[in-house]
């Protein structure tokens, strides 16, 4: 697997290693140790899976009590992936990273504890899967508006066309005014 930090330290891209031939394809997606190595130490307690429609935005999410972790990958269609930084005494407090992951590019994103998480579906559809370090617990639950000015997310939006938003998205808070990790 390769390991390439991106530019906010602790959220890693990691492409892993495909073996393929006539038949199809064979690839690792998680082992202790090499992610271990990398600066992963994970425990993972929780995945989900999400099924989403073209122009979808999730998020952006996290667990002020309870922080979870998450190892992302998309294993149908194609992501834009965020993650936000709002850890308070972080040196990238308030800054954002994003990777595209596809089935195609079989890549996958982690994002530690202390990141608020969000992502676009740019495919007609997109599948992922997406393994937890803690459990969801919808009352320690967090939002940040996707549109915040103060974030200023590069969203690939088609042409400034609005996202389709679930109503507590649509409802979150603005970044300045949102709780954040001390």
């Amino acid at each position: 697997m390769k390991f390439e930090p991106l530019s906010i330290p602790g959220v890693i891209r990691i492409t892993p290693t495909v073996i393929s031939d006539q038949r199809g394809l064979f690839m690792e997606t998680w082992r202790v140790a090499q992610f271990a190595q990398a600066g992963i130490e994970a425990r993972f307690v929780q995945e989900n899976q999400s099924i989403s429609r073209k122009a979808t935005l999730r998020g952006l999410h996290y667990q002020i009590r309870q922080p979870q972790g998450k190892l992302v990958r998309v294993v149908v269609g194609e992501i834009f992936d965020v993650a936000v930084d709002v850890r308070r005494g972080s040196p990238t407090f308030g800054r954002w990273v994003a990777s595209t992951l596809s089935a195609d590019n079989r890549a996958m994103l982690w994002v530690p504890p202390g990141f608020a998480h969000g992502f676009l579906v740019l495919s007609e559809t997109a599948e992922m899967i997406y393994k937890c370090t803690d459990y969801y617990a919808p009352e320690h639950e967090r939002g940040i508006r996707w549109d915040d000015p103060d974030l200023a997310i590069d969203w690939p939006l088609a042409d400034g066309a609005a996202p389709l938003l679930s109503p507590k998205d649509q409802l979150a808070k603005r970044y300045r005014e949102a709780e954040v990790y001390e």
